[in-house]
This record gives C-alpha cells, sequence and structure tokens, in this order.
C-alpha cells in the first residue's frame, strides 16, 4: 500500500476533472512501461514469530540497514515507514509487516528480473545479519491475526477500525496476504477497455497458475488460494469482478462513477490522515464532506481514493493485476511476463478477447468463487480451467516472442513463462505440492514451509 502523498495535488471542482485524471494515463505504445509490485513475510528465523516493528530484528532496523543501498527514508511520526531510491522504486509496509518492493516503471522482463534479483539480494543479506528471514506465499501458513504486530501507519488505523464493520475477512487481508502484481499502461480509452475485459476475465487463470496459499493456522484451509478467498468476505463495497466492466458504456467515466459509490477511507492533511471512513467522495466534491466541511478534494486526494478499491482488476493512470498470490522469485518474474504478452501485443490482446468474450456473468462469477478451491482442477464448460490455462499461456507466449524484446545473449522474454508451463502441464501448483508435503515428510507441520521456502 501507498506511502503518504508527497505534494497535496491541485483542487478539484467537478466529475469531469476526475475523468481526465485517470485519462491523462493514456501513452503511446513506444512509452508503455511494465511496473512489478511484490510483497514478502518476515519472520525470525529459529521461532518464526512475525518481525515486530521495534527491536533489534524488527522491521525498523530492516528499513534503516537497507539504507547502505541508498534507499531513502520517508517518515510518518518520526517513524520510516517506507523507502524511495532514485532508481525509481520503493518498499513500502502492508498492515502486518509484508515488505512490499514497488518497482520501477521498466521496458521490458529481463530489467524486471534483474530488478527482483537486485532487491532480493540487499534484502537477503540485511536481513540475514538481523536474524530474520523472508518468505513469498499467498496467506501467512502459520500465524494467527492476534500474534502479529501493527505497523504503525495512520492509514491502517483507520482501516483497521473500518474493515469489520464491512466484512469478517477484512483484517486477514491486511495481516496476512502477500501478493505479487504488475501495473501496465494503454494507450487510448478503447484500448483501456479491452484490456480491462481481458485482464478482468482472465484473472481466474492467474489465481490458479500462482495458487500458493493453501494453510490457515497450521492447517489445510480447504482453499488452494487462501489469499484469494479472503477478498471474497473483506468489503462489498470496494471488491468483486465489477460486471459493469463488460457492458456497453464502460470508460473512463463509468469507472469514476463506481469510485464515486465507494464510501471513502481517509483523507491526508498537514502529516496526518483524517478519519472519513464510510463518507462520499461526491460530498467531497460538493464541499460537504464532515471529515473535512467547507473543503474540496485535491488531485491527491483523488489518488489517493483511487488506492482504496481492492478488484481483481484496479484502475489508475495504469491497469493493476491482482489476482495472484506472492511466491519465489521465478513467479515473481513470471507474474509480469504473462500479462506483458497478453497486453503489450495487439495480435495477443484480440486472441485473448476471442478466448473470453462470450463468457457469462454467471461464468465470470463461477470462476472467481471456485477457482481458490480448485486452481487448475475447476470444471469449466466441457474441460477444467487447465486447459483454459494452457491456452492462454499459448497467447502470452506468442505475444512475448513478437515483442522480441532481447537480453544481451539474444534470449527473448519468453523463457519467464517456464514456471507457469511447468504448473499447467503438471496441472500441480504450487500450493498442491505444500500440501503433498504437509501430508508427508513434514508430518503434519507448516514449519517446514520457512525453511525450504525462504527467498
Amino acid at each position: 500500500m501507498a506511502a503518504p502523498p508527497t505534494s497535496p495535488g491541485t483542487p478539484i471542482s467537478s466529475k469531469q476533472e476526475l475523468v481526465e485524471y485517470i485519462e491523462a494515463g493514456c501513452k503511446p505504445p513506444a512509452d508503455w512501461r511494465i511496473g512489478t509490485e511484490h510483497e514478502k513475510f518476515v519472520f525470525q528465523n529459529d521461532s518464526f514469530l512475525p518481525a515486530p516493528y521495534e527491536g533489534d530484528w524488527g522491521i525498523r532496523a530492516l528499513l534503516e540497514g537497507l539504507q547502505r543501498f541508498g534507499w531513502e527514508p520517508v517518515l510518518e511520526n518520526g517513524n520510516p515507514i517506507a523507502l524511495q531510491h532514485a532508481n525509481g522504486c520503493s518498499i513500502t509496509l502492508e498492515p502486518g509487516g509484508q515488505v512490499e518492493l514497488a518497482g520501477a516503471p521498466l521496458e521490458n522482463i529481463h530489467q524486471t528480473c534483474n530488478e527482483v534479483h537486485s532487491h532480493l539480494r540487499q534484502v537477503k543479506e540485511v536481513a540475514g545479519e538481523l536474524g530474520i528471514g523472508l518468505i513469498g506465499v499467498g496467506f501467512n501458513p502459520k500465524w494467527k491475526r492476534d500474534d502479529i504486530p501493527w505497523m504503525p501507519k495512520g492509514r491502517y488505523e483507520i482501516m483497521r477500525s473500518y474493515m469489520p464493520k464491512k466484512g469478517s475477512l477484512g483484517l486477514d487481508m491486511m495481516l496476512r496476504t502477500s501478493t505479487v502484481q504488475v501495473n501496465l499502461d494503454f494507450q487510448s480509452e478503447a484500448d483501456m477497455v479491452k484490456k480491462f475485459r481481458v485482464s478482468l476475465a482472465l484473472q481466474p487463470i492467474a489465481t490458479a497458475l500462482f495458487a500458493d496459499s493453501p494453510f490457515l493456522e497450521g492447517k489445510p484451509s480447504g482453499y488452494l488460494s487462501y489469499r484469494s478467498h479472503i477478498w471474497e468476505d473483506t468489503d462489498p463495497d470496494r471488491c468483486g469482478i465489477l460486471p459493469f466492466v463488460f457492458e456497453d458504456g464502460m470508460g473512463f467515466e463509468r469507472y469514476v462513477d463506481y469510485m464515486l459509490d465507494v464510501p471513502m477511507y481517509f483523507v491526508y492533511r498537514d502529516g496526518a490522515y483524517l478519519d472519513a471512513s464510510g463518507q462520499s467522495f461526491r460530498d467531497f466534491l460538493n464541499g460537504t464532506l464532515p471529515a473535512l466541511p467547507g473543503e474540496i478534494p485535491t488531485t491527491g486526494d483523488w489518488g489517493d481514493h483511487l488506492t482504496t478499491v481492492f478488484p481483481e482488476v484496479r484502475l489508475k493512470k495504469f491497469i493493476e493485476m491482482r489476482g495472484a498470490d506472492g511466491g519465489p522469485w521465478r513467479r515473481l518474474c513470471a507474474l509480469p511476463a504473462l500479462w506483458t504478452g497478453l497486453l503489450y501485443d495487439q495480435c495477443s490482446l484480440d486472441a485473448a478477447w476471442d478466448l473470453v468474450k462470450d463468457w457469462t456473468p454467471e461464468e465470470h462469477e463461477f470462476l472467481r468463487l471456485e477457482v481458490p478451491k480448485q486452481a487448475l482442477k475447476t470444471p469449466f464448460r466441457n474441460g477444467m480451467l487447465q486447459e483454459v490455462a494452457r491456452a492462454t499461456l499459448e497467447i502470452s507466449s506468442a505475444g512475448l516472442r513478437r515483442r522480441n524484446r532481447l537480453d544481451a545473449v539474444g534470449t527473448d522474454e519468453t523463457g519467464f513463462l517456464g514456471t507457469l508451463y511447468e504448473i499447467v502441464d503438471s496441472g500441480r501448483t504450487a500450493a498442491e505440492e505444500k500440501l503433498e508435503k504437509f501430508h508427508g515428510g513434514w508430518d503434519g507441520n507448516v514449519d517446514p514451509v520457512f525453511k525450504d521456502y525462504a527467498y
């Protein structure tokens, strides 16, 4: 999640300005970039306890140690809660101490994977000195909600109070989930709409391929992606599959209307987050927001509000893919490769749309609810989702070949899909691999996850 805004922005007085804010993200294909984000849990190596914020092996110590690599701290109430680097990357904290790299906007997946390697190398060096480790999985396999310390960020205090009013799993989302995401660009409104529809329809495919969260508090949960299930009972106002995206009239204004219907969390003023939970951004536009009576919003307020919805695909000045569990370094490179191949080549985008364009609203909903349980074995039409996943990979791979972005030795980006082909060819997800070990050599104990799968 985001660090505090660095600039309040300019005042906004009309809905059209909100539309124009998002529309300003339109870029010609030559300027399209790839931004990858990935989170990981931090734990004490001997006890597997979650890292607190303070202390010799806490998150603060990790952030301070990373500053030797040129990272500059971002402070909130005197506490470092994020880091920024001149290379365009930032490191932020999720509510339960999950450490997130928000990568720079890069031109190709070779650069993305180099960024991932560099980040993990730095984090591992500092973490090793502190006696802590990091792991990428979709949902924490061991810790209970009450075991996890909260990070000292004002927006999280507001969300912590509000979440239980809207769903039973919102606090679990905040404290116990971890993901990998990619942010991609669009050329025009029509291009945005097509990419939004394709990526929203195919998000269950990503959920299935990346399923890696089968445990809840040390036991099998009944889900292969418990992280994905979490969103079903977090907050109906700001989660889900957004059926309107597939309807006539979808565009920037339609998404703005959706955002205006989503209750606010907060506003940021004078270095502090003010509680505006449940209040209306429409009222804010009219100067009647109870939290700030008489004030109208700024572009900074609107940018903040855009970060407070959690559908499977999210629109800002770019499109965010949000359906995947966190995982090992190979899958951190595979996720941006998958979506880049699908969305950044016109032939692949057209082929992906042909694959999904006749899916019904009922089928979208079915996949959203069943894939977290069954992943690739989810029944779909006359087969299983595994076949759809294979077709999706083929479309993406063809797109990456046509992009023809080569590294120093002349290799294109298709190799980054290798780990996903292994999964789809075997029909065996990372979650199922861990469950087999749990019932076998691990003898019903999840602790080996932290040893065997740490970065």
